[in-house]
């Protein structure tokens, strides 16, 4: 009986140590948080899916069914049916020319092959020799990051006389 209440005592200890830690209390607010109710960006997504999904059907319903039809169940005020076919021309034309302004832009800033802006910037880092450096005894450290210089670069690919 003793064994057990000791087993006990020490069990709540546990507990409260557990309670009491960093980890223990993120993870109890982190539960706490999931209890409360669902997130906005949740809400909002279930909201705008549904608001597209009526927008959708009311549109078709507006651009397909007659004037006379619409008219008969009491709905005299619409926009004429010219625009079901307009907005939606007016639309994938926006979108097209949005591209292909963005295109253009991007060629108009991109510089030229022969620019030496397309092998060096501001954050290029030439190549350190640590060889001579280092003392006798010493290990090789790690290079650190750098670039490849294009004249190394060519030698190793299009050099004939170095490939035997």
């Amino acid at each position: 009986m003793i064994v057990a209440v000791n087993l006990r005592v020490k069990m709540e200890e546990e507990e409260d140590q557990l309670v009491n830690s960093p980890r223990r209390i993120i993870s109890l607010n982190q539960e706490a948080s999931e209890v409360q109710g669902t997130k906005p960006c949740e809400v909002y997504g279930f909201v705008g899916s549904i608001s597209i999904v009526v927008a959708t059907v009311i549109f078709l319903i507006w651009a397909y069914v007659p004037d006379k039809f619409l008219e008969s169940i009491g709905i005299y005020y619409y926009p004429s049916k010219y625009w079901a076919m307009a907005m939606p021309m007016y639309l994938m034309v926006t979108v097209f020319l949005a591209l292909v302004f963005y295109i253009g832009l991007n060629f108009m800033s991109t510089s030229t092959t022969t620019s030496l802006n397309t092998l060096f910037d501001e954050y290029s880092r030439e190549d350190v020799d640590f060889l001579s450096l280092m003392k006798n005894g010493d290990d090789r450290p790690i290079d650190p990051i750098s670039d490849i210089d294009i004249t190394r670069i060519n030698d190793l690919m299009f050099d004939l006389n170095l490939v035997k």
